[in-house]
Formats: structure tokens, C-alpha cells, sequence
């Protein structure tokens, strides 16, 4: 027997109650979704996390309770008693789980008044603003829909938590303030009071402490790890974000793909209303994934696959192809069905997207029996139009569009393209989820701007065991043993086999442009502990907020985030990022400059 139980205190959930609970006396605790007061009869909507209920208050009802029922308004916080009775014959609600019965009230207690909201929470269709959502994100936390994307991302997190338990690996938590060292972007960085001028960062990922956890003989790590980055603001990005980090010993990239691809299938199709499709998941190398969708993260859910129409157009007597072409230009083209008819409006917007990144122009071809329809025909030999209809496959009605420019820019302008042309044909099926892995990036690939190698993952990852010999000689061509978990056009994941080696580590970082001072300050104690037998490992680290943002079918990871900064990377409910007293600047011997 319960003791010491406040009156008000719940026995029962909103949304659990059942026709099985008819005739039981029950109390509840939540906030009035609505309350309809139609003259000596009130029916006021309870709401709690598991959902919506009726109470009634009818003639049978004391004075007192009937008095205070009425003064309730939405989001008051009340509890009441009362007993689970069918509702009458016609006016069950066929869209509520409680729909067949309600309770009928004998006591209701006021247990704290809420202001007007300053949107409405039972009213989840109506738009509000952003901004007021993150405001007041406590309030929009209380909506039922946002409840059940934190539901969703719980249910996803423990669904990876036993999974990894079960196969013999350790949840470890690594820390927050480290030294700063490059792995892509900017650090967060955190001054110390008791080490004048000197600086923590926040992890960008925990990379160095997983690969120093496999020397430490962990072998199996996880961590569902927050991590940091001061990136310029974007949908899909926040400066704080959560990854699932994993690391295992003495494996190979095969050892990581098999484990992964089984969990995160079952999580997508018991989570989500999706089907996985394609099992066991394509692989692709980066090359096979650039040359077939101009991009490294293909949305795989429809076909538009590009066609490389270089060789065509190599000897053309049409000047600015075979010029482009003689100086390294690529043509790449890809088949629209039924698009020939597109207006010259509609193929002006399909120009100035491929202009936003960096072609010089859009060349189209509709075809219709024996007649094409371009701007460009009268350049071209009818043998090069019956060319590029032969080997892009096109058929009557369809309309090829082709650029012709450098191949990072061909490649990558005909890749949106091809998204936003499947987003207009509707050619991608929502109900489907589209996985896919990449691999066999280049390890390295050639900043102009700072005219150096660059990293193209991270410069822990190891080279491919055959391509290692080129390393000093020939960068550009040494594939590193990295992969990523790619899914209906987003990047998932990002994980790599490491280099464990202290030698093969330091030739890394001096192809990077690393004096050997700069190395010995930044990765000294990594390089050491490479000394003392690491074991060969490698790990992943897919990303919980974009995996849950697709399982919710939401477009933004906002709003699967239970506190997110703005657009604009900004705290409106704290007033983050702020001004700090003049005494705390003086604490740690710092100055603002304006």
C-alpha cells in the first residue's frame, strides 16, 4: 500500500487509459489541452508525454469542482480524479488511442496557472516562428509532435547502446577540455584562469582519445560524444552535435562496414515507417560514386545517373567545347524524362542553378522524333546530336542538359542538377531509405589557395597498403582506407582505418606541410604512444542528429534537437553567446577588443 501519497498525485497516464480500465477510479496529472464549457457541461482535454484524455463534468459534479473546472485554461497544470467510463455511442474520437472512453471527474486541483502561451500548443498545424519556438522552446517541447522526436532519439540512442553492449564494447566518456589540434575546423577555444594566456579547446570529435584508448587495450570503445566545431551556420549543422563514436582494434574497414550497416537498417526500419531497400548496402568507390551522380553522397532512391560526353565533343568543330576540352574541361550530361517540353523559364532556373556553383552555362537538347530542340544545335554535326541522344539514352520527350567546364565543376554542378531534378519529378520515394557506403576516398587532395595537401578525411587516417609506396612521390594518387555511411543524399557517417604507426604518422604530417617542431607541440604525445605496440584499429562516427532528423522526416536537425542554437548559431533562450563582467575578463587576463 502507498503511503504519504499527496492527494494530487497520479496513478494513471492519460494516454495509457483503455476501454480495460472501465469502472476503476483513477487520478491523473497534465496540462488542459482544451477546455469546452458548454453551459452546465464542461469537457476539458488532459494532456501528459503519453497523450491526450476527456474528462467530463457534468450535472452529478459538486459546485465547487464545476467552478473550478471552468476557471481552467490551456497549459494550466491541474490533476484530477475521477472514473473511466465508455463515452456514448457516436462520440468516440476514432484519432485518439482514448478515444472510446473518458472520465468522468469528482475532484480537480488547480496545481499551477500559466500565462497565455505565446503560441498555441494544441494547435500543432499552426506555423510559428522559429525564433518564438526556440524562445520558448520549453513550450514547444510540450507539443506533442516535439515530444516524440526527444521519444524517437531515445529509443534510437539505447536501440546503439545495447546493440554495442552486447557485442563486447565499453561506453567510455573521454574529455571535454583538451588541447587545440586540427581536424578540419575551427576549434571552440576555453581560457584558463590558472594558466594565464593559454587556452583548452572543445573536442571537434574525440579522435586522438579513442586511438589512445585502442593502445590502451580498450579494443572496443563507444561514446555517444558531443562534439564541437565553429562552422559558419547551415540546416544540417550546429556548433554543438552528437555523434556516436566508435573505435575497435584489430580490424579491418570490413570489420567496421559489417557491424554498422545491420544496426543502423534495424533502427531505420523499426523506427521509421522506411524500408531499407538494397541489403547488404552498395558499396562505391568515391571515383565510381563522383563519375555516376557528380557527388560522394548520392541520393541512390532514383536513377538520373550522369553520362561523360567528353569524348564526343574532343574533336568538335564547335570552338568552345573543344577548347573548354583541350584545356582539361570534362562534358557531362544527364537524361531528363519527359522534360523536353520544359519552358524556356524553367530551363533559365536550371541554368542559373548550375551557375551558383561555378559553370559557365547549362547546354540543353530535347528531343522529339527527328527534330531536337537547342540553342547549340546549329554548331554541332548531326552525328554528334545522334551521339549524345545514343549514349545518354534518351528517348522521345526526354531533354538532355550537359556542362561543359573543369571536372570538379561539371561533376558537382550536374549533381545538383540531378537532386533538384529528381525533387521536381518526384522521382524519390519518401517510404524508402537509400544506404550506401563510399570508399576508397584519395587521401589527400590539393588546396590552391594555400597551395598545400590537405587531408580529404583527417590525417590519422591510414593509406590503402598499396597505394602507402606513393606516398612522398605521388600524393595525389594514394587512396586512404577511409568510408562513409551515405543515405538518400546525406552524409551520415565518417570513419577510417588509422594509422597506428609512428613513422608512417610523422611521413603523414610532413607531406600535411607539419615542420617537425609543429608536429612534436601538436601530436608529440599521439607519436609516443604509437611506441609502445598501438594495435592496428579503426572506428566511425555517424551522426545522431542528422540519423534522427531523417527518421523523423523533418528537414531541419533543429528541431530534433531538444536545446538548439538559431540559424544564426545563437542561444534566444539564454541570450547566448554574451558579454561577460569586466571581473571576469580580469580573471583571466583577457581584453575585448570592439
Amino acid at each position: 500500500m502507498k503511503t504519504n501519497m499527496k492527494a494530487w498525485k497520479r496513478d494513471h497516464w492519460c494516454g495509457e487509459l483503455r476501454t480495460d480500465h472501465i469502472g476503476q477510479n483513477v487520478r491523473i496529472n497534465g496540462w488542459v489541452h482544451r477546455n469546452r464549457d458548454m453551459g452546465g457541461l464542461i469537457f476539458m482535454d488532459v494532456r501528459d508525454r503519453t497523450g491526450l484524455v476527456q474528462v467530463f463534468f457534468g450535472p452529478d459534479t459538486d459546485a465547487q469542482t464545476m467552478e473550478t473546472a471552468a476557471s481552467l485554461r490551456p497549459e494550466y497544470c491541474a490533476a484530477i480524479e475521477g472514473t473511466v467510463q465508455r463515452r456514448q455511442p457516436g462520440a468516440e474520437n476514432p484519432k485518439l488511442a482514448t478515444g472510446e472512453i473518458e472520465i468522468i471527474a469528482r475532484s480537480v486541483q488547480l496545481l499551477n496557472a500559466s500565462r497565455t502561451p505565446p503560441f498555441p500548443i494544441n494547435e500543432e498545424d499552426t506555423e510559428v516562428d522559429e525564433q518564438l519556438r526556440l524562445k520558448y522552446r520549453y513550450l514547444d517541447l510540450r507539443r506533442p509532435t516535439m515530444y516524440r522526436r526527444m521519444e524517437l532519439r531515445h529509443r534510437a540512442i539505447k536501440m546503439i547502446r545495447d546493440y554495442l553492449s552486447e557485442r563486447g564494447f565499453l561506453e567510455i566518456e573521454t574529455p571535454i577540455l583538451i588541447k587545440s589540434t586540427p581536424e578540419g575546423a575551427r576549434d571552440f577555444l576555453v581560457p584558463s584562469r590558472l594558466f594565464p594566456g593559454r587556452f583548452y579547446a572543445l573536442p571537434q570529435s574525440p579522435q586522438q582519445m579513442k586511438q589512445l584508448l585502442m593502445v590502451a587495450g580498450i579494443e572496443r570503445y563507444f561514446q555517444i560524444a558531443k562534439c564541437f566545431r565553429d562552422e559558419d551556420p547551415r540546416a544540417d549543422r550546429q556548433p554543438e552535435f552528437t555523434q556516436l563514436d566508435l573505435e575497435m582494434s584489430f580490424v579491418e574497414q570490413d570489420d567496421v562496414l559489417s557491424l554498422i550497416e545491420p544496426l543502423w537498417t534495424e533502427i531505420v526500419e523499426t523506427l521509421s515507417p522506411m524500408r531499407v531497400t538494397t541489403k547488404p548496402w552498395p558499396r562505391l568507390t568515391y571515383q565510381e560514386a563522383m563519375r555516376r551522380f557528380g557527388t560522394d553522397k548520392p541520393d541512390m532512391r532514383f536513377g538520373l545517373e550522369l553520362t561523360d560526353l567528353t569524348e564526343l565533343f574532343r574533336n568538335t568543330g564547335f570552338n568552345a567545347f573543344r577548347q573548354a576540352i583541350e584545356a582539361g574541361a570534362t562534358a557531362q550530361a544527364v537524361c531528363l524524362p519527359d522534360c523536353a517540353g520544359l519552358s524556356r523559364k524553367e530551363i533559365d532556373e536550371l541554368t542559373e542553378l548550375v551557375k551558383r556553383f561555378g559553370a559557365k552555362g547549362l547546354a540543353t537538347f530535347g528531343f522529339a522524333g527527328e527534330e531536337v530542340r537547342s540553342p547549340v544545335a546549329k554548331f554541332l554535326t548531326p552525328e554528334e546530336i545522334a551521339g549524345i541522344r545514343e549514349r545518354c539514352a534518351a528517348n522521345d520527350g526526354d531533354l538532355v542538359a550537359m556542362v561543359v567546364d573543369q571536372p570538379r565543376v561539371a561533376l558537382e554542378c550536374m549533381g545538383r542538377l540531378r537532386l533538384e531534378m529528381g525533387r521536381r519529378l518526384n522521382l524519390a520515394d519518401p517510404n524508402v531509405m537509400a544506404f550506401a557506403w563510399i570508399v576508397d576516398f584519395p587521401l589527400f587532395h590539393w588546396d590552391e589557395e594555400a597551395q598545400r595537401w590537405q587531408s580529404e578525411h583527417h590525417p590519422f587516417t591510414a593509406p590503402n597498403d598499396e597505394d602507402a609506396p606513393l606516398l612522398e612521390s605521388d600524393p595525389a594518387n594514394v587512396r586512404g582506407q577511409c568510408y562513409d555511411m551515405v543515405g538518400n543524399g546525406n552524409e551520415l557517417a565518417s570513419g577510417s582505418i588509422r594509422i597506428h604507426r609512428p613513422d608512417v604518422q610523422n611521413k603523414v604530417f610532413k607531406i600535411l606541410g607539419y615542420a617537425q617542431s609543429e608536429i612534436k607541440e601538436r601530436f608529440g604525445h599521439l607519436l609516443e604512444a604509437f611506441e609502445f605496440g598501438a594495435p592496428p584499429h579503426g572506428g566511425i562516427a555517424p551522426g545522431i542528429d542528422r540519423l534522427i532528423m531523417l527518421l523523423a522526416n523533418d528537414d531541419s536537425i533543429r528541431n530534433v534537437i531538444a536545446f538548439p542554437k538559431n540559424a544564426a548559431m545563437a542561444d534566444v533562450m539564454f541570450g547566448a553567446p554574451d558579454a561577460v563582467t569586466e571581473e571576469q575578463l580580469n580573471e583571466l587576463r583577457l581584453t575585448v577588443r570592439e
